[in-house]
């Protein structure tokens, strides 16, 4: 299992220790329900944490002992092997098509720079209509956020780029649908832009995708965005196998 920590804003010191306290007590529980019922828990099956923040300091970093992987894209960071916890910096992630899910959620330069290279995608490329419903899913949350307080003024541009790029989308897909004369069409390309970006989260999590790995994409297509993305950036590959592989 997994935990995230997903941040609007630079995370703090403070945040990272709260996440990491409810990581704490989370694998503290888990161990203790293990030897209720005399099981073994391996290390490897502890939950890990991961957090998502637009950007973060080396201080920060070096202060938790948070280093890059060889192994991994650049601006993901890690704690020593027992502290279970990586760091994805997604202002350091590197610009590339497989990123942009990642880099949609950042701030400022590179957020806009994301939603660019989203909105420079042909109207009938279905990853476009995907990747704006996620973050028609983020205005949304932004909006109920201004009924309480004052939204910042990064968040409010945000908002008002979004809303007429997502009302393109819509316009488009309904006369698309007028001219087929059938609602089918309009699904289909939905969900081959949701194959689409799982794909790409697939391949930033384990890169070269193989045939085990691939057989799980049509089963985690009926979950809803909100659910999906969370288990894609943080179930290991081995917990995605258990839940959504296919039964020898």
């Amino acid at each position: 299992m997994a935990r995230r920590g997903s941040f609007r804003n630079p995370v703090t010191v403070d945040e990272i220790r709260s996440c990491r306290l409810k990581l704490l007590l989370a694998i503290t529980e888990a161990k203790r329900e293990a030897a209720r019922k005399k099981n073994n828990l391996p290390e490897d099956d502890l939950q890990i944490l991961w957090i998502l923040t637009p950007t973060a300091s080396e201080r920060i970093l070096s202060g938790f002992g948070a280093t890059a992987d060889a192994d991994w894209l650049p601006g993901m960071h890690f704690l020593p092997v027992y502290g279970r916890t990586g760091i994805v910096v997604i202002h350091q992630l590197p610009p590339t098509p497989e990123t942009l899910w990642l880099r949609l959620l950042g701030r400022g330069g590179v957020q806009k720079k994301a939603i660019d290279e989203l909105e420079s995608l042909s109207p009938d490329n279905p990853l476009r209509s995907t990747a704006l419903e996620l973050l028609y899913n983020l205005q949304q949350n932004l909006q109920l956020r201004q009924n309480s307080e004052k939204l910042e003024s990064s968040d409010l541009e945000l908002v008002m780029r979004l809303e007429p790029l997502y009302q393109q989308d819509r316009e488009q897909a309904i006369r698309e649908g007028e001219q087929r004369g059938i609602q089918q069409g309009i699904q289909q390309e939905i969900q081959q832009g949701r194959s689409a970006m799982i794909e790409d989260l697939l391949v930033v999590r384990f890169g070269e995708l193989d045939e085990e790995i691939t057989g799980i994409i049509e089963p985690l297509l009926v979950l809803q965005s909100g659910e999906l993305v969370p288990l894609l950036l943080t179930l290991s590959r081995e917990e995605l196998l258990v839940r959504f592989g296919q039964p020898d």
